[in-house]
């Protein structure tokens, strides 16, 4: 993703503006998991897409070594996204 050219996100032009919500989504709240059925679910209490606010979001996941992994389909309506979640030691 490209740097700010002023180095402050409050002077973002328009067009860099564009391209950080393009190409990003974040919400906040809680989860639950599910081990038997290999998921967990994201109860949004907020996000930077406000169709979520509010939703449970279900994902499978899978384990291997220290790496967690799910992907998020048609992710906010610009297609499928693979996470992945890797252990720091």
């Amino acid at each position: 993703m490209p740097k700010f050219a002023a180095g402050n996100r409050e002077q973002g032009t328009t067009d860099e503006n564009k391209v950080i919500i393009a190409a990003s989504v974040s919400h906040f709240g809680t989860y639950t998991v599910d081990e038997q059925d290999s998921s967990f679910t994201f109860h949004v209490e907020a996000s930077t897409y406000p169709n979520w606010d509010g939703s449970s979001q279900k994902r499978h996941f899978t384990v291997s070594g220290d790496e967690l992994k799910y992907t998020v389909l048609a992710a906010s309506g610009v297609g499928s996204s693979d996470i992945v979640w890797k252990c720091i030691k």
